[in-house]
């Protein structure tokens, strides 16, 4: 079924917001039974599947491989290869990029708006009515039995002139570029920003990177944050202390027709600089799309950012009582705003929308992320500061583990990749992991599942094997080396 026109009320078993995450909790559950689902699309298009399909996760990563190989020449060279880098066919990367994102979403799109006689399709802004009502931009009512909020986040752009030219982009554009841009000065020093300095400057642009303050990625445990920092100075310009004041529309050869922008900078001691780039990439942060659906206005609770406030069983909170039959999840309401965990209680609500008499609370502990920048990063758990917080210095027990240090470090030459954990040594329980350099994501993965399953650090390390000489070793080494108590089963 495809969009309504304006009449009865719609009143159907389950109502969606969002057709990300959200469009997984369509189960043979409700085979049969009306459902609605709204979505607005992604940025300025129509498309289904949200974010990390269209504009996020999936896009990026898949420019991030070719970026890695484009990259891997400093490795050769070190190796004694002569490898050389001719270029980067962005518009053949693009194409296939989205050949395959765009015919994904097309396909979900018509599986849900055609194929489903029981699914009402909504291509429109809606804003909340009620706590488990909203109203289409066509006038469509809908009163559902239960409903889901799961309506995700946008990027955040700053007040200041210029940042609506064309020539300013955010991650939902930036991607779609007719050609590779010679310059480009991207504002911002979170996962966003990062991961595309490394994209363009591994396909061979001039990359200006610039954060307000210093230092790249401060959210992460600072050892690795400041190992980080330095790697990046070193493959793109950063500039620390400095914010967008405005964007200029530039046209060198006076044509009329602009061909790149002057970024005006402003520095800590009221200084301006100024840079002529193709490009400006703002990726500052997201903001949570709570105000687009008039969370507030349905007297739903918010975090100060604007996040919706879900108790454990992501149920939707007013007056601090949950509401009866209405749920959200992913960014809209998550501060971890990643996609594994809107999966995660996608599948939370989803239980507990068919079975409200045995709900089940999401699980937030160990939550994991990583960074595809250059070079890549990833962390688990508590930083080492965060650690000491929380049980005080005495019982904290730390280990850094270079990739050098190791056989198959030695293999690559490595001399900046490292894992470092944290545990407690009064019993071993793991803390904390974090990771940067060759494929990092991968080397935490015992950590996250040591934490998962409370193994404590010295039974990971030894109550299995650990293939040799795999990079992985660097892994193994590390938790081998926290001042922990030995398991008394090995």
């Amino acid at each position: 079924m495809t969009d309504s026109a304006p009449g009865a009320p719609l009143t159907p078993d389950l109502a969606i917001i969002g057709s990300g995450s959200g469009n997984s909790l369509i189960t043979p559950h409700w085979d049969g039974r009306p459902v609605v689902l709204a979505d607005r699309g992604v940025g300025s298009t129509d498309a289904f599947g949200g974010t990390c399909l269209n504009v996020g996760c999936i896009p990026t990563k898949m420019f991030v491989r070719p970026a890695a190989l484009a990259h891997s020449t400093e490795e050769a060279g070190r190796l004694g290869v002569d490898l050389h880098l001719r270029g980067a066919d962005w518009p053949q990367i693009r194409d296939r990029i989205f050949a395959r994102v765009d015919a994904i979403s097309r396909a979900g799109r018509h599986y849900r708006a055609e194929e489903l006689d029981h699914v009402t399709l909504l291509e429109q802004q809606v804003r909340l009515t009620g706590p488990r009502s909203f109203l289409a931009e066509d006038g469509t009512e809908v009163r559902a039995e239960q409903l889901v909020l799961a309506a995700g986040s946008r990027p955040v752009l700053p007040e200041v002139p210029g940042v609506d030219l064309p020539q300013v982009h955010t991650s939902d554009s930036v991607m779609r570029l007719e050609s590779l841009p010679s310059r480009v000065l991207i504002v911002g020093g979170g996962y966003i920003a990062c991961e595309f300095a490394g994209i363009f400057s591994g396909f061979g642009s001039e990359v200006i990177q610039v954060n307000r303050s210093v230092g790249l990625m401060s959210a992460l445990d600072p050892d690795l944050a400041s190992a980080y920092s330095a790697e990046a100075e070193k493959s793109w310009t950063v500039l620390y202390e400095r914010t967008l004041g405005a964007v200029v529309a530039r046209d060198p050869e006076g044509r009329g027709e602009p061909a790149g922008a002057t970024a005006q900078l402003l520095t800590v001691d009221g200084r301006q600089e100024e840079y002529d780039v193709d490009i400006v990439l703002i990726a500052i942060g997201r903001r949570p799309n709570s105000d687009l659906l008039g969370a507030e206005e349905a007297g739903l609770d918010l975090h100060d950012d604007g996040r919706i406030v879900v108790d454990a069983w992501q149920r939707v909170l007013a007056g601090g009582e949950p509401v009866e039959g209405l749920y959200a999840l992913g960014d809209l309401s998550s501060a971890a705003q990643l996609k594994h965990v809107a999966n995660h209680e996608a599948r939370v609500v989803a239980h507990n929308l068919e079975n409200p008499h045995d709900l089940r609370p999401s699980r937030q502990h160990a939550v994991p992320a990583a960074v595809f920048s250059h070079p890549e990063l990833a962390q688990v758990g508590l930083t080492e500061p965060q650690a000491v917080e929380q049980i005080g210095a005495e019982h904290v027990t730390v280990k850094i583990q270079h990739y050098g240090d190791t056989a198959y470090g030695w293999a690559m030459e490595d001399s900046t990749g490292i894992v470092k954990v944290i545990a407690d040594r009064r019993d071993g329980t793991l803390l904390g992991g974090h990771a940067m350099g060759y494929q990092a994501s991968n080397l935490l993965q015992p950590v996250i599942q040591a934490m998962s399953f409370g193994q404590d650090a010295h039974s990971a390390a030894r109550g299995q094997y650990w293939i040799h000489p795999a990079l992985m070793e660097v892994t193994e080494n590390a938790l081998l080396g926290l001042d922990v108590p030995p398991s008394r089963h090995l």
